[in-house]
């Protein structure tokens, strides 16, 4: 699990499910008069209100996260994680909404105290905590505020120029070539590659370096702002990647207006949406 690829919106929904929890163990109910030595109950104390507030909100918001996260998400009955975690958040939003109007009965002579009961400080937050969970899950996908990446990216260590090799090496201009077949040393006959006496001495070819690619495109890391796939070189319809926020990735190729992309563990694609990402 990738946490930079979590958004601003997945932070809002980390925050409500932890405010959630957190209410969760605060009053349910709440009575006038009501005498210091009475314990309240929690939200804990109603079986219809952990089930479909409690747990509700927390399992949607745990979706949406692990869904953001997964580079590849499962679907079930056509519907990914993430629409089953806003499906949830947005559920256990209306639930508590019915539990403020409607708060669990049956308390009504508490101690005799009197009156009827009304919503206690943890069913209010609670509202409070899914109302955030279901604006942020539905709200993510279209603000591009909270689209951007929650963890920013490290800045990357400059490229290598495309082509360089280390001085001295294989294919260098002015390095020494070992002896051998077809690499004759002066001053040494008789050994395999080696010309008759008589024959002209072929003239050694000066090696060539590795030209870059035509135009004045050099490699550089880039970052994209919002997940973003990455298809194959061969114009393969389907994915071979998704590109996550807060990850920096290698732009090896330019395409026209899209690019050939590297990721950290090798494969190559094409990035064919180059909109808003950020140069390294």
């Amino acid at each position: 699990m990738n946490i930079r690829s979590l958004t601003r919106g997945d932070g809002v929904v980390i925050g409500a499910a932890v405010l959630l929890l957190i209410a969760s163990f605060l009053d349910l109910y709440s009575f006038d008069n009501v005498p210091d030595s009475v314990d309240l109950p929690s939200l804990w104390g109603s079986g219809p209100v952990v089930f479909s507030v409690v747990l509700a909100g927390i399992i949607g918001a745990a979706l949406l996260v692990v869904a953001r996260g997964l580079p590849q998400v499962p679907k079930i009955a056509g519907l990914d994680l993430g629409q089953f975690g806003a499906a949830f958040t947005v559920f256990a939003a209306w639930s508590a909404l019915g539990n403020i109007f409607d708060v669990p009965g049956g308390f009504d002579n508490i101690n005799g105290s009197g009156g009827a009961p009304s919503p206690g400080i943890g069913m209010i937050l609670a509202l409070v905590a899914t109302l955030l969970l279901a604006a942020a899950a539905i709200a993510t996908p279209l603000v591009p505020a909270l689209k951007g990446a929650l963890i920013p990216a490290p800045r990357p260590a400059a490229p290598q120029p495309y082509g360089a090799q280390p001085p001295g090496g294989y294919g260098y201009p002015g390095a020494q070539q070992p002896g051998g077949y077809g690499h004759p040393q002066p001053g040494q006959p008789g050994q395999p590659g080696q010309p008759y006496a008589g024959q002209p001495q072929p003239q050694p070819q000066q090696a060539q370096a590795p030209q870059p690619p035509a135009g004045d495109f050099s490699p550089f890391w880039f970052a994209v702002p919002v997940p973003r796939p990455l298809f194959a070189e061969d114009g393969s319809p389907t994915p071979i990647a998704e590109l996550a926020p807060g990850t920096w990735y290698l732009a090896v190729e330019q395409r026209g207006a899209a690019l050939v992309a590297q990721t950290q563990d090798g494969r190559r694609g094409v990035l064919q949406d180059t909109s808003g990402i950020q140069r390294g």
